[in-house]
Order: C-alpha cells, then sequence, then structure tokens
C-alpha cells in the first residue's frame, strides 16, 4: 500500500517566523522572504518565494482602529502640551497637527495591516463558524 501524497510545501517545512518581525517589514509570514503587499496596502495573491496564497489575509479595520488610537494619542498629548506651554494661536496648532496626523497614520499604516496578516497566519485564525 503507498502513502498518500504529501503536499510539497507546508508550514512545517519552514522555520518559525517572527510575527512581529516579519508583518512589521511586509515580508511572507510563512517563509519571511516574500513580499506581503503589491502595492501599498494591496495584498499580493500570493508569495513569490514559497507560494503561501494569502487568500486567509483579512485585516479589516483592525489596522486602523491601533493607528486611531496610538496617533490620537501621541497628537492629542502633544497638542495639549504645545498649547499648555506655549499658547500659540490655533492656526499653529493647524499648520503642526494636521499634517503630523496624517504623516504618522499613513507611516503606520502599512506595518501594522502586515502585522495583523502574520498574526493571522501564526494563530491560524479563520472566520467564525457555528457547528449544527
Amino acid at each position: 500500500m503507498t502513502e498518500p501524497a504529501r503536499p510539497t510545501s507546508s508550514a512545517d517545512d519552514y522555520p518559525s517566523q517572527s510575527a512581529v518581525s516579519v508583518g512589521l517589514s511586509g515580508r511572507c509570514p510563512r517563509c519571511g522572504q516574500g513580499r506581503l503587499f503589491d502595492g501599498f496596502l494591496t495584498t499580493a495573491p500570493r508569495c513569490r518565494a514559497c507560494g503561501l496564497d494569502y487568500d486567509f489575509a483579512d485585516s479589516g479595520d483592525g489596522p486602523a482602529v491601533f493607528i486611531m488610537m496610538i496617533v490620537g494619542f501621541l497628537i492629542v498629548g502633544a497638542a495639549l502640551v504645545v498649547e499648555l506651554k506655549f499658547e500659540p494661536p490655533i492656526w499653529v496648532h493647524m499648520i503642526i497637527w494636521l499634517p503630523l496626523t496624517a504623516i504618522v497614520a499613513l507611516a503606520l499604516l502599512r506595518p501594522m495591516k502586515g502585522l495583523m496578516i502574520a498574526l493571522q497566519y501564526v494563530n491560524k485564525a479563520r472566520e467564525g463558524r457555528i457547528d449544527p
């Protein structure tokens, strides 16, 4: 009797990757080599290095929620410190904080999305199902 064919590449064939390091760098969560993104936020269809299909990747609104909390905390805190120390006019606040908010939020968006996808892979997260 012959053994059933084993898949050519599985998670067991690759060394364990740190979800944080591969996620923040935008690399494949299985092999750590291939790119996770095709565009700024567009997930590639599969890893070019190991062939992992990225259909499981659905970060949803998670990265945006975390970024709003992080950036909001940092920017509002900094704006309060500047207001209490220097009392600048409102236009100075707008010139400083509006662009800084946009820049920091956009800079964090891709790494946070990569981190969420890598954590989904490592924890084998799937959509919830109710068993009958």
